[in-house]
């Protein structure tokens, strides 16, 4: 069952099969929706609509559900935080040096 673990929950740190990911799938842990900007490994804030893909549609509200065609699960730290990867080794990297 480990094997299906695909990612986290953007919220609470959730671990999320495949199936977990659907259109009007909560997550089991906080109720919180799972197919969402801020779960989708394209999030990124500071980027124009805080996304890697340039041609995506405006999603005002990162924290709901919604159709883009370009989602893609994270896979997130289970820190709860709702960290990326790539945040999370920058973050471990400069802790390095404190």
């Amino acid at each position: 069952m480990a094997n299906d673990i695909i990612g986290h929950c953007w919220h609470c740190g959730q671990e999320l099969a495949p199936c977990d990911y659907g259109r009007e799938a909560l997550c089991l842990g906080c109720g919180k929706p799972t197919r969402v900007c801020r779960n989708c490994r394209h999030f990124a804030p500071g980027r124009p609509n805080a996304c890697l893909e340039p041609m995506t549609e405006l999603v005002a509200d990162k924290d709901k559900a919604n159709f883009c065609e370009l989602f893609d699960p994270a896979h997130l730290s289970a820190t709860g935080q709702g960290q990326s990867r790539a945040t999370d080794l920058l973050q471990r990297a400069q802790d390095l040096f404190k």
